[in-house]
């Protein structure tokens, strides 16, 4: 069985794409008062309620620069976060994403591809403004705003990549089993936590032998490599960065294999 490059097939339906994510953005605050102002407010409360817990609370450190102040932790913890959050939503939304939509599942030219790419461009919309948001921050901090930022997409673009493998994969396989979807919640807060999130993978304070396999995590590597890049200006470690692309590469073509093998299906079974 050849499948069709799944990026040329994107790409042909781009239009397609671009209306499903605009969508995508109206469906989040349908209805709300504050509308699409939740994009800004609801990052600054979460960047807010870390700096008292996380920072004063548990005196919480990345240990990446001399005299780390609360405020620097911070401003780290959400940087990660923001990030996390694409796999976060990608998690929460995949394994009923398509099974939702049977309108389009039983149009057999509709491209259905493009239902989990909506959903992981506005993802990335959103950590795009609370990276926008985090900027007029720095300069209070111990970091200050460096030319080093703009390597930021080298980071994004693998995480998009990761995003997307996992919503075609959990999207496909939630048609035939809907369990998946009591799983995800747990599966999303065990990434977080193992994903250094909250702490630095050179101050990890855990048995040796369980961090002989956290550190294969490729979202640890991205949150890390971003910290460093936005906030530490420490040079992007290129070793670590080809390990990254190679499993969002990976990733995204499993992802697509077991949604091209299983879509057949889907009719039947919605």
């Amino acid at each position: 069985m050849r499948l069709p490059n799944p990026f040329l097939t994107l790409y042909r339906h781009r239009d397609l794409v671009t209306q499903f994510t605009k969508r995508e953005l109206q469906m989040r605050h349908k209805g709300s008062r504050l509308g699409h102002f939740w994009a800004l407010l609801a990052p600054l409360t979460m960047l807010g309620l870390y700096f008292f817990v996380f920072g004063f609370i548990f005196g919480g450190k990345f240990g990446a620069i001399p005299q780390e102040s609360p405020f620097d932790y911070a401003l780290g913890l959400f940087l990660s976060l923001s990030l996390f959050n694409v796999i976060a939503q990608a998690l929460a939304v995949a394994p009923l994403l398509i099974a939702s939509q049977p309108n389009y599942v039983k149009k057999v030219v509709f491209p259905l591809e493009i239902i989990p790419l909506a959903t992981v461009v506005s993802s990335l919309y959103y950590a795009f403004l609370s990276l926008v948001l985090l900027l007029p921050f720095i300069p209070f901090s111990h970091a200050t705003l460096s030319w080093q930022l703009l390597a930021l997409p080298l980071l994004l673009l693998p995480l998009a990549l990761i995003a997307l493998g996992v919503v075609w994969g959990l999207a496909a396989l939630g048609v035939f089993i809907r369990d998946i979807n009591h799983v995800t919640a747990f599966l999303s807060t065990a990434i977080m936590f193992s994903s250094a999130v909250f702490y630095s993978r050179d101050k990890l304070m855990i048995h040796p032998r369980i961090w002989a396999w956290l550190k294969y995590n490729p979202l640890l590597s991205i949150f890390e490599e971003a910290r460093k890049i936005v906030l530490w200006h420490t040079p992007l470690d290129y070793g670590a960065l080809g390990y990254i692309y190679l499993c969002a590469f990976v990733t995204v073509a499993l992802g697509y294999i077991l949604f091209s093998i299983l879509r057949p299906y889907f009719a039947e079974v919605i």
